[in-house]
């Protein structure tokens, strides 16, 4: 990106943002889905399973206006700060808290767990995906980190919201450049709190169990196979 002014830029990120939303929108036909809580502008830390790079702008762009404008990703400095484009889409588009995922770059004393508790108190929400790395494997979820643990317990009144994305990884798997045309849905689920005195493993099991009951596919019956006749 060349140097522009303020004003420039912020025009640019506005009309870039624009831009995804019309792409997530054209390329997989993204829907939101408010199975367990309603689109309302309240501070929330909404958090995801984790198996494409479209993960966060498919979030982000079935997120109401009024609801996005307040609503920072917290995603990896090390994957967003790699180069110009994707420092300004990551810091002016999407105003996301970048978290350097290698504490061998981070500063003496740098917690990242601030910047994200910091973005909290100054009135953000948050998107944030708590298995930390995309999911590569055949399992539905990775295990979480402690970050959605640390939020909660430190803001006990923020609700904490589970977020399924369908489809992703069918759209577009890994080293495709060609989306395939399925229709992806964004789930959000029933909101968590962190109990008083829960602990850390508790509750970060339970928020992963609460993940998985929000995939459409747990609500979905099962299909019967059809049993021969018996013969006589």
């Amino acid at each position: 990106m060349t140097k522009q002014s303020p004003l420039h830029r912020r025009i640019a990120a506005r009309l870039f943002g624009k831009g995804i939303q019309a792409a997530a929108h054209i390329v997989t036909a993204v829907r939101a889905d408010w199975h367990g809580c309603e689109p309302i502008d309240r501070q929330r830390v909404y958090f995801a399973n984790h198996t494409s790079n479209a993960d966060l702008p498919m979030i982000w762009a079935v997120l109401p206006p009024n609801i996005r404008r307040n609503v920072r990703p917290v995603a990896a400095a090390d994957y967003w700060l790699k180069n110009a484009l994707r420092a300004f889409i990551g810091k002016d588009v999407l105003n996301a808290v970048l978290i350097d995922r290698r504490p061998e770059a981070r500063a003496e004393g740098e917690n990242p767990m601030q910047d994200i508790l910091d973005a909290l108190s100054q009135g953000a929400s948050l998107i944030i995906f708590p298995e930390g790395l995309r999911n590569m494997t055949d399992q539905k979820l990775l295990p979480f980190k402690a970050g959605i643990y640390n939020m909660g317990a430190a803001l006990p009144e923020l609700e904490i919201v589970p977020v399924w994305i369908e489809n992703l990884n069918k759209i577009m798997p890994k080293g495709e450049v060609i989306p395939v045309p399925l229709i992806c849905t964004v789930t959000f689920g029933t909101p968590l709190h962190v109990h008083a005195d829960e602990d850390k493993d508790t509750f970060l099991e339970r928020a992963s169990q609460a993940l998985l009951q929000t995939d459409p596919d747990f609500r979905r019956p099962s299909r019967k196979i059809p049993q021969p006749e018996a013969t006589a």
